[in-house]
């Protein structure tokens, strides 16, 4: 059985005969984890940031300060103003990602998935329901390290996902080489 592996009936179906589970549901599962512990992390360092940095700046380590902006653009604050097409931009692509979810099959592919979901969700949520209102919001950002662009947990769990998914395929297309 390659795509399902065996798990035995919770106790309240009385009986100790396994049962198949697809393995795809059991990634949908996780990636949805990594998805929503990735959102909530995200919008609860954004809920602190608004609170705490809203009159001041917080110096960390060497060039590394916590100071809160917003961004109703796109990377890097290009695009301002275009809130409401990235929004859906992003809505789409959510999507896509969701429904593409089966042909992540190795850990780091589902994690990956999850972490450029959950980032995606994250802003989006922003997008949504943050000032100035529905779907013109504006994302918060507060993470900036004075040489790169200021940028938030969301965004960070976007470019460390692609990162992983990245090496993910490289290796996985090298082992199959390999192996052939």
């Amino acid at each position: 059985m390659p795509t399902c592996v065996l798990r035995r009936k919770p106790p309240a179906c009385r009986g100790a005969e396994l049962v198949a589970v697809s393995r795809e549901a059991s990634n949908a599962r996780f990636i949805a984890f990594v998805g929503l512990t990735t959102i909530a992390l995200d919008q609860l360092s954004k809920a602190w940031a608004v609170a705490a940095l809203d009159d001041r700046s917080i110096e960390v380590l060497w060039k590394l300060r916590l100071h809160l902006t917003t961004n109703t653009g796109f990377a890097f604050s290009s695009g301002q103003g275009l809130g409401p097409l990235l929004g859906l931009v992003a809505a789409f692509v959510i999507i896509l990602l969701w429904k593409m979810r089966a042909r992540f099959s190795s850990r780091h592919g589902v994690i990956s998935l999850g972490l450029v979901l959950g980032g995606a969700c994250g802003n989006l949520t922003d997008r949504l329901f943050r000032d100035p209102g529905w779907g013109r919001g504006a994302v918060v950002d507060f993470i900036d390290f004075r040489f790169w662009p200021v940028f938030n947990l969301a965004d960070a769990a976007i470019v460390v996902g692609v990162i992983l998914l990245g090496a993910t395929m490289w290796s996985e297309q090298r082992r199959t080489l390999r192996d052939a």
